[in-house]
């Protein structure tokens, strides 16, 4: 049996075990799905690294209220120094584009509900967003957080954070649904008490095929990062620095990068607060952390995944750091272009800022080693403002 057929045959046999203990069939039909938090939320903000490209998501247009405001897709394809606009047609977007890695040329979208829309659509593209197909739908609304879907790699089984803190598991094709767990199921486990689990923020999936969960602990200096082995929840978090024993951690980002487990993690609140990001090459058995990054007050807006699990993030004021993986320190970039939504690290080293104004996205570059950004592109983005009222 080769590799990728293992872990999609492991998988199968510890969902199975974790949803006949831990829930059941998605039911038919629900309620009406949440409203989606206001679209322009920026933390959906983001870029991510597959074997086609970099891929990038900002909102565009205008007002949230006549919700003119949308959120558009970009691809840079490996091989290539230019962007393209590749958002998926036919579906309202203005609550948000969540991205997950389907392997090879392949990205799968889910298009938050917005307007009264009671699932979530998914689309897949096989040939880095030249075409588009629909699948699914995801009857709910996915959680409002970028790491809200992801899929298997080898089998493509694809794993759903919805609105409401259920996991839900669907092989390809997309069209049936199954709870894997919830927040409030996997708070009562020894794992989730230990943490005293409070919110679930992430999903993910290990190298081999392993569903990973993340959320926000009330117990202090705790990463609430769980695995599902053995037909149970394992706590699968970095142990943290004794300075950080007093501090709340959420896990903002919760991704896979290189065949590496890629984290970040926010301690504290308030000035006081900082950032941490994590690495683990065995799916959460042992990790490699970052120094502390003391935000001082700022305002986390958006992260970026790259090559080899290098990160970036963008915070208010023009300011951003970027950290190029483990055993690295954070490095303050030169302040950022205006109206930067994202930034999206290459993998010989520079960054692009992308960089909204309406309609128009304009691509900054900072090579290696340089201090000042220079434009390489500027896309029109076709918008039909009115058209989602």
């Amino acid at each position: 049996m080769s590799r990728p057929a293992r872990a999609a045959a492991a998988l199968a046999l510890t969902a199975a075990a974790l949803v006949a203990g831990c829930g059941s069939a998605a039911p038919a039909a629900r309620g009406p799905a949440a409203w989606a938090p206001p679209g322009w939320a920026p933390f959906l903000a983001t870029s991510l690294v597959t074997r086609a490209g970099t891929w990038a998501v900002a909102v565009m247009g205008g007002s949230v209220a006549a919700h003119d405001n949308f959120w558009q897709l970009f691809v840079r394809p490996t091989g290539s120094e230019q962007w393209k606009l590749v958002t998926p047609p036919g579906t309202a977007d203005n609550g948000g584009l969540v991205l997950a890695d389907g392997g090879a040329q392949s990205l799968i979208t889910g298009l938050r509900p917005s307007q009264g829309l009671t699932f979530t659509p998914l689309t897949l593209t096989r040939d880095a967003g030249r075409a588009w197909s629909s699948a699914g739908p995801l009857d709910a609304a996915l959680a409002n957080v970028p790491d809200a879907l992801a899929a298997a790699p080898g089998s493509g089984t694809l794993l759903a954070l919805t609105a409401d803190g259920t996991a839900e598991l669907a092989a390809p094709g997309y069209t049936r649904w199954s709870t894997l767990t919830s927040q409030r199921t996997l708070a009562a486990t020894p794992a989730g008490r230990r943490c005293g689990l409070h919110t679930l923020t992430a999903a993910a999936f290990t190298a081999v095929g392993v569903p990973l969960l993340a959320g926000t602990c009330s117990h202090p200096g705790t990463a609430g990062i769980f695995a599902a082995r053995n037909g149970t929840w394992q706590a699968a978090g970095p142990r943290l620095p004794a300075a950080l024993a007093g501090q709340a951690i959420t896990v903002l980002r919760l991704t896979r990068a290189a065949n590496r487990t890629v984290a970040l993690l926010k301690a504290g609140s308030g000035p006081a607060d900082s950032l941490l990001a994590a690495w683990s090459a065995d799916g959460g058995s042992h990790w490699a952390l970052s120094p502390p990054l003391k935000l001082a007050g700022a305002t986390l807006t958006s992260t970026a995944c790259g090559p080899t699990g290098a990160a970036a993030i963008v915070l208010n004021g023009n300011k951003a750091q970027t950290i190029a993986g483990a055993g690295s320190a954070w490095q303050s970039l030169p302040a950022l272009p205006a109206g930067t939504a994202t930034l999206a690290p290459e993998p010989a080293g520079g960054i692009d800022a992308l960089a909204v104004h309406r309609t128009t996205l304009t691509v900054w570059q900072l090579a290696a080693g340089s201090t000042t950004w220079h434009t390489t592109q500027a896309i029109s983005v076709p918008i039909q403002f009115g058209s989602s009222s």
